[in-house]
């Protein structure tokens, strides 16, 4: 469904009063229902890597350590931890009265299993196992005391164990259930214990009354609510209806004109939320005529008119984007500024890489071959809407542009490894830029560009290593702007989730990742 049609939709919904505020009966006070956007091929957080899983399971799990709102790391699972000096290993000093939901006690022990676990190529994991990047081994000191050894120094590893990718599972259920039917039955430690997921259709937790560990970034010791229910809005045309009609007390990623339209109701609170990572992007393919030529990439970063669609797509809500990384992240620099739109700068480019126009108009042509390119967009962040807008925007300069929408995950990782198209999709979040390595590195799984550049993957590898915030910053200044001389991607938005609450709603907010609520704070 195009932009429009879920504009028009929703506004007939608000302007005629279809649907009633009150046209169903509320849900229980003892239930919150939860709506979310993206089914996830696999909701394992030490196997899936969609942002979507995390929403419901950050509350399942608990990790070693937390972030507070301003990025510092605070004690989790882990009451303290030490680092040694050449950044080798890490000892971490476990709490001892944290007991898995299932009754099996948490300690050193259970940190092994799980970590070990996430190395494990059989489980296949799609991103716990690159955030924990060169660890060797994990060593049991003592019950409650374990010691992470690193082949190398790795700054983003406190970083990656306070992501709910490595919250720590039940030794006992992972046992049970054996890595392909774990994500049916998960056991954390967390404010929230898993009941039930039907894949597409709902997902149950419901208040852990154990629960007494919680981090300081948590206001309450304990869930305010008994039960949540999650339930599978993909399509955004369905997201208002069901907050209207009582179906959804809270739903992300409403649409931009939705939200605005929505906001103006009473007993609607709009929550808009920076998501640290990627902005909403498309990845060049170095490796497919015509975007092979440098040149040629560098024509449609100059034909791109970023704001421009950032202001058609999401009214404001959303500043366009200006690098690779988003500029909400810690390490992200403005490397690709929005001053670089230039059409005449575009054509000439064009020409110089012997892409001419016909005497007449019409499409650019290099030996009779015309100038026409292969976009893959995936359905969610509106990547299909902003491929068209770019289709409309280079047709100006003589440029064809086909759009190839996939509709899965499973669709895209297929289109990926094709290797086919000029441009694709794809953004992951993340609360270190680190990100960078697995989507510029040569060889790296998520290469979406095809880049093979020795300069890059040196900035990536030695930022990773690097301890000193300052140093890491300013070898990721320059890894971005070489990933904006190679003209890599095309940012159009940096990402805000545009959260909607009903009311009785109360006391909703989001870790420092974005994404996900800390649900054990909101009541009804």
């Amino acid at each position: 469904m195009r932009l429009s049609e879920v504009v028009f939709l929703t506004t007939l919904v608000l302007a005629t009063g279809a649907i009633s505020a009150c046209g169903s009966a509320p849900a229980s006070l003892n239930q919150l229902n939860y709506g979310l956007t993206l089914v996830p091929t696999n909701i394992d957080p030490q196997v899936g890597a969609s942002s979507e899983l995390g929403i419901p399971l950050r509350s399942v799990y608990d990790t070693l350590v937390f972030r507070d709102a301003h990025g510092q790391f605070v004690p989790g699972l882990a009451s303290r931890w030490e680092v040694s000096a050449d950044g080798l290993t890490y000892t971490f000093f476990l709490r001892q009265d944290v007991r898995f939901q299932d009754g099996t006690p948490f300690n050193a022990e259970a940190v092994r299993i799980n970590l070990e676990r996430v190395l494990d190529p059989a489980i296949q994991s799609q991103k716990a196992a690159f955030m924990l990047g060169p660890l060797q081994s994990v060593e049991v000191i003592d019950p409650y005391t374990v010691r992470l050894h690193m082949k190398q120094p790795f700054a983003p590893l406190l970083d990656s164990l306070s992501q709910v990718y490595l919250g720590m599972a039940s030794p006992a259920a992972l046992a049970k259930w054996g890595n392909a039917d774990y994500q049916f039955h998960q056991v954390g430690t967390g404010p929230f214990r898993f009941v039930e997921y039907l894949a597409g259709d709902h997902l149950t937790l419901e208040r852990n009354p154990d629960y007494a560990w919680g981090p300081s970034t948590y206001q309450h010791r304990t869930a305010q609510v008994q039960q949540i229910v999650f339930r599978f809005y993909e399509d955004p045309a369905s997201r208002v209806p069901a907050l209207l009609s009582g179906e959804a007390d809270v739903m992300g990623e409403v649409p931009p004109q939705d939200a605005a339209a929505l906001s103006k109701k009473p007993g609607y609170s709009l929550l808009p939320t920076s998501i640290p990572g990627q902005p909403l992007q498309f990845f060049l393919n170095v490796t497919a005529p015509p975007t092979d030529d440098l040149q040629v990439r560098q024509a449609l970063l100059e034909a791109t008119d970023r704001g421009a669609i950032a202001n058609s797509l999401f009214g404001g809500s959303s500043p366009p984007a200006q690098g690779p990384l988003d500029l909400s992240t810690w390490g992200a620099f403005p490397t690709i500024p929005l001053s670089l739109y230039h059409p005449d700068g575009s054509a000439q480019l064009l020409d110089q890489a012997g892409w001419r126009l016909p005497p007449g108009g019409g499409l650019r042509n290099k030996n009779g071959v015309p100038l026409e390119l292969e976009i893959v967009a995936p359905p969610w962040g509106f990547s299909p809407q902003a491929a068209e807008a770019l289709q409309a925007q280079w047709q100006s300069v003589g440029i064809a542009v086909h759009v190839t929408q996939v509709a899965s995950i499973t669709e895209l990782s297929a289109a990926q490894a094709g290797g086919k198209y000029n441009l694709i999709a794809d953004n992951f979040s993340d609360t270190d830029p680190d990100i960078l390595r697995s989507f510029y590195s040569s060889g790296a799984l998520d290469n979406l560009s095809k880049v093979q550049d020795a300069q890059l993957d040196r900035l990536l590898e030695q930022a990773a290593s690097t301890l000193s915030a300052s140093a890491r910053e300013a070898l990721y200044a320059q890894a971005e702007k070489r990933i904006a001389d190679l003209a890599l991607v095309i940012p159009v938005r940096d990402y805000v989730n545009l959260n909607m609450t009903r009311s009785p709603v109360k006391d909703l907010h989001f870790d420092y990742a974005g994404w996900f609520p800390i649900l054990i704070d909101v009541s009804k």
